[in-house]
């Protein structure tokens, strides 16, 4: 009796800890984020840059899920119910911007590879008016597979269902299996028509890369640094597509591991993706770690960014 007491004791501190070093690094990313946000518009050259765009709304992005994603941690943690309609829209924000990041990176893949590719038609397709409509088509995308779970629970739920109280969870949306099937088709198209874009642009840099010379070299070696560490990230957000389906896997043969695999999901494809677009554009960028610099020690750091 007094071994299970100590059990049930560890198994909660273990809990409590997990909730709270998520909390921590929600708070550490997001403060990072609402910076590099804050920094971006402090410049007027930023927003008339594809590359630095399409990065802010990235960092809008993985802001936004996270806040989200936490949200239901905490409402689940606690056993929080909330009124269906606000589950919808929770709901809503997550299954359209679980998308969002992974297309974006492609965006900004694509991007790199005109830079790189074909640079004399760079100022061209890479304007400003060009890059609004991407990110249209990017969110339009994203929104896809949502309005077919949407359109089918929406035909298919009770009435009363919208009145109820209960513990918000994507799952409680999909009402059939061949919904979650429908889902995981969907998922799987996009990343397949995302991998073979990134392959794509990958190869063809490196090709070009081999050819380089001098600066161009140099510039071009960056760009494919750039390209592999954007691979990486998009990699971490689409392997976040498939873990619905391994932890329904799981959840039927041990709810303790399900516990577990969940949670180091959400550490490993949620979380960890969306702490490596500071690092890429934050760091490894020149002008925008420029001006992080300046605006950080308040302009004591003599040398402002220049466009």
């Amino acid at each position: 009796m007094e071994n299970n007491s100590t059990i049930m004791v560890v198994s909660v501190r273990t809990v409590n800890f997990q909730v709270l070093l998520v909390q921590v690094l929600v708070c550490v990313f997001l403060c990072i984020n609402l910076f590099l946000i804050i920094t971006f518009f402090m410049k007027e050259y930023f927003y008339t840059v594809t590359r630095y765009i399409l990065f802010v709304v990235m960092l809008f992005s993985d802001s936004l899920f996270l806040i989200m994603t936490d949200m239901l941690l905490i409402f689940s943690y606690f056993t929080t119910t909330v009124q269906m309609w606000l589950c919808l829209i929770i709901f809503i924000v997550l299954a359209v911007y679980t998308f969002v990041t992974p297309l974006t990176l492609t965006a900004m893949v694509l991007e790199r590879y005109v830079a790189i590719c074909i640079p004399l038609r760079h100022a061209e397709l890479c304007t400003t008016r060009a890059t609004l409509y991407l990110i249209l088509v990017v969110h339009s995308l994203s929104s896809v597979p949502c309005i077919f779970i949407l359109s089918v629970f929406f035909a298919l739920a009770p009435r009363t269902f919208y009145s109820e109280d209960r513990v918000c969870s994507v799952e409680m949306f999909l009402l059939y299996t061949w919904q979650g099937y429908l889902r995981s088709a969907t998922s799987q198209f996009y990343f397949l028509v995302m991998s073979i874009i990134i392959v794509y642009a990958y190869l063809t840099i490196m090709k070009v890369a081999k050819a380089a010379s001098g600066e161009n070299k140099t510039s071009t070696r960056k760009g494919l640094r750039t390209v592999i560490l954007h691979s990486f990230q998009l990699l971490l957000c689409l392997l976040q597509l498939f873990c619905p389906f391994i932890e329904d896997a799981v959840r039927q043969i041990d709810f303790t591991l399900f516990i577990k695999v969940r949670y180091f999901n959400y550490v490993t494809f949620i979380i960890a993706p969306r702490c490596l677009s500071p690092l890429i554009y934050g760091l490894r960028d020149d002008l925008f770690f420029q001006a992080i610099r300046y605006y950080t020690l308040c302009g004591l750091y003599k040398k402002a960014p220049s466009s």
